[in-house]
């Protein structure tokens, strides 16, 4: 779209802005009854964040590819994401796994089905598991959380979207919910040690947690003194009465014999 176009060409790699796109430079005067449905005359106002420049490595805009074409731009954006992962660069990892994703945008994912809809998802899922993953390792663990949760939309059951997202919410201290999504991951994954390792590591902290607050309530109450038996003055009343009864029965029976 030309108006875009324009207002993008503008802009920096990392920049984000908020376009107005006047009718005339938009979808015209007749509007657009597909999809995005866009009224007659329409101005328009997007909020852009420009991850990178795709430039001419791909041949084509990306508007004029083919499903396959894009789905394969994409796959090839995050085969570098991964490259650049193993060599421990996350930012620029990120960068390639966001471009990816911006082939696979809800505008384009909305039009698929059937094996389409599967070949974006097999590219597209995996570079937001790739996000999470580095955002892990870069503390930002809210984002990650935010990752693993757009392809537990997809796939709810998908074990290292659970896994990922557990570590990242035990990070931030939610180790309920922590437990609750590695407990779930080792149903698909029994065998797992890395989702074995994170159940022990939050037992230990458990246990370390239950010490230390033990030894605060200790603290602030002190030991709890030994039960002290108590004086039963009645009864001790009653045994003095008792003996002096016994001993002046026993006198008057002396002076009796």
């Amino acid at each position: 779209m030309t108006g875009l176009a324009i207002g993008v060409s503008s802009m920096k790699s990392g920049e984000r802005a908020l376009l107005h796109v006047g009718w005339e430079l938009g979808y015209g005067k007749e509007g657009s009854f597909s999809f995005p449905n866009v009224p007659p005359m329409a101005d328009l106002l997007y909020e852009v964040e420009l991850i990178g420049f795709d430039e001419t490595r791909e041949g084509k805009a990306r508007g004029d590819m083919t499903v396959e074409e894009r789905i394969g731009a994409a796959d090839r954006r995050k085969m570098d994401g991964n490259a650049l992962f193993k060599e421990d660069k996350l930012e620029e990892a990120m960068q390639q796994y966001e471009m990816a994703i911006a082939y696979m945008g809800d505008d384009f994912m909305f039009q698929l089905f059937g094996k389409y809809q599967d070949m974006a998802l097999a590219v597209k899922n995996p570079c937001h598991l790739n996000m999470a993953a580095c955002l892990i390792k870069l503390k930002r663990y809210e984002e990650a959380i935010g990752h693993c949760s757009i392809v537990l939309a997809e796939d709810e059951n998908n074990v290292k979207a659970i896994f990922r997202r557990g570590k990242a919410r035990a990070e931030l201290g939610q180790t309920d919910a922590a437990r609750e999504d590695f407990l779930k991951a080792r149903k698909y994954a029994p065998e797992d040690k890395s989702i074995a390792r994170e159940l022990r590591l939050l037992a230990e902290h458990d246990k370390a947690l239950y010490k230390k607050q033990k030894e605060i309530y200790k603290g602030i109450f002190g030991q709890r003194p030994e039960p002290k038996m108590k004086t039963n003055w009645l009864i001790l009343l009653w045994q003095w009465f008792v003996s002096l009864f016994y001993r002046i029965f026993r006198r008057e029976r002396v002076k009796a014999d």
